[in-house]
């Protein structure tokens, strides 16, 4: 069924199981890299052990013990994400006395790291640092300044561009086969890669409908973006009036970000925390109150918003919040259909993403998954070209090259195994100089780039159906 595998060599030393530690952990472990964890606290240990493919060792990362115990010497990659700051980065002091060539390092202060730090990346021996709170913040702002807040995920040079919408019940879409919706619409070629649909991802096939509630992830080229937004009913509009629930790291970092260009109105529960925020942030209006509570979000202006975004600590918070934002300007929508209101909601428990994309987030993101995915495109930039993950979502889409003789470049896209249907799809190639939507006839070449949409955890069939 496959060609032969191609052999990871490469070990990795990762210290801390905390949330992106045990993320990669899983993720580069299914890969077949051999994994090596140092993690202090027993209950992590315990949680872990039958569950992750790793050697686990418990001891303080701070422990020359430990790092001879898990033969640091012979370690390809050093990953330091435990909770701790000076103890990651001390850590890449250590991990280059025992010789590891490449070295990353969670940061959350963003003091460190940057082009005019005091202490660049250079002389922390540091080859990537990673600022997962920065990340988050970051991307809910590109997502805001996108159309209508839906998200667009660019990937291939940006020639190709995946569109995120949610299907309505009055949609002309709803209850659809997706065949008979390729049927229906084909003056342009798009394919629809993904659906986040109650608590599961769906990589579909032609025979599955497209139901009320799915979030839907559909592609095509750049330039066929407008005829995709329109054939789906999403406005082009501009975001005129952003409120976020939560002053923490990743809130605050937000309103920094659009304060000078956007209206945005900030909702903390701490009345200390509100006040100092409200000195810190110029430009933003800064509510004392508690925002799971309907009368506070209305009278906080909530039903003039164009985005609302949950940025607590606290995963239910954030989740129901976002539901009842939702319903509220739901309720709203009638009197000004125009406006196309969007949530944001910042989930910290992964197994909580799906969940919170049906329930009434437009957008869920996870600081863990961001994080993790930014180290993992470090650690496979020689076999993938790009990564992107889907939000709300298990599952990536990745740009990857068919090598001679593969078994990718056997058989027309209709015609692979049966046993890969649900696990990743082909949806697009590039060929004479152009990227082309991938449909059942397509049958990839040697050495031609192919976008790949697929779950988490296929992505390691996937390598081994485009490599020979």
């Amino acid at each position: 069924m496959f060609g032969k595998k191609k052999a990871i060599s490469e070990n990795i030393l990762i210290l801390g199981l905390g949330g992106v530690g045990y993320y990669l952990a899983k993720r580069l472990a299914h890969e077949g890299y051999a994994i090596t964890v140092i993690e202090a606290d027993t209950q992590s240990i315990r949680e872990a052990d039958g569950i992750l493919d790793a050697r686990l060792i418990q001891g303080n990362a701070m422990s020359i013990k430990c790092w001879r115990e898990a033969n640091a010497k012979k370690m390809d990659y050093l990953i330091a994400v435990t909770n701790n700051d000076a103890v990651n980065m001390m850590a890449a002091m250590i991990g280059h006395r025992f010789g590891i060539q490449r070295k990353i390092v969670r940061v959350r202060s963003l003091e460190f790291g940057g082009d005019n730090s005091f202490l660049p990346v250079e002389d922390l021996n540091i080859d990537l640092i990673i600022h997962p709170e920065e990340l988050a913040a970051q991307e809910i702002v590109r997502i805001i300044k996108l159309r209508s807040g839906n998200d667009i995920v660019d990937i291939a040079d940006n020639q190709i561009q995946v569109l995120s919408t949610r299907i309505q019940e009055s949609s002309p879409l709803a209850n659809k086969r997706l065949l008979e919706f390729s049927q229906t619409y084909h003056e342009f070629p798009f394919r629809v890669v993904a659906l986040a649909r109650g608590i599961n991802s769906v990589i579909p096939g032609g025979k599955d409908k497209l139901m009320p509630g799915d979030q839907m992830f559909i592609m095509a080229g750049t330039k066929d973006l407008p005829k995709l937004m329109d054939l789906t009913g999403v406005k082009q509009q501009r975001r005129h009036r952003v409120m976020i629930l939560g002053g923490g790291l990743v809130g605050h970092r937000v309103a920094q970000l659009l304060e000078k260009t956007v209206e945005v109105t900030m909702v903390e529960k701490d009345e200390k925390s509100a006040e100092a925020l409200s000195f810190s942030l110029k430009n933003t209006e800064v509510l004392h109150g508690d925002g799971s509570d309907a009368n506070v979000l209305q009278l906080a202006g909530l039903l003039e918003m164009d985005t609302f975004i949950t940025a607590t600590g606290d995963n239910e918070t954030n989740i129901m919040s976002c539901l009842l934002a939702k319903h509220l300007m739901d309720g709203k929508e009638g009197q000004n259909s125009a406006r196309q209101r969007k949530s944001i909601c910042l989930v910290n428990k992964e197994d909580y993403l799906v969940l919170a994309a049906t329930m009434g987030s437009d957008i869920a993101l996870n600081k863990k998954i961001l994080a993790g995915n930014e180290i993992l495109k470090f650690i496979r930039r020689g076999q993938l070209l790009s990564v992107a993950h889907l939000h709300g979502l298990e599952a990536e889409m990745v740009e990857i090259v068919a090598e001679p003789n593969s078994p990718i470049t056997r058989k027309p896209l209709s015609k692979l195994d049966p046993s890969f249907y649900g696990k990743f799809l082909i949806g697009a190639i590039f060929r004479d100089e152009k990227w082309q939507i991938a449909v059942g006839d397509t049958q990839v070449h040697a050495n031609e780039r192919a976008i790949v949409v697929c779950k988490t955890l296929a992505l390691k069939d996937v390598q081994q159906l485009f490599f020979s």
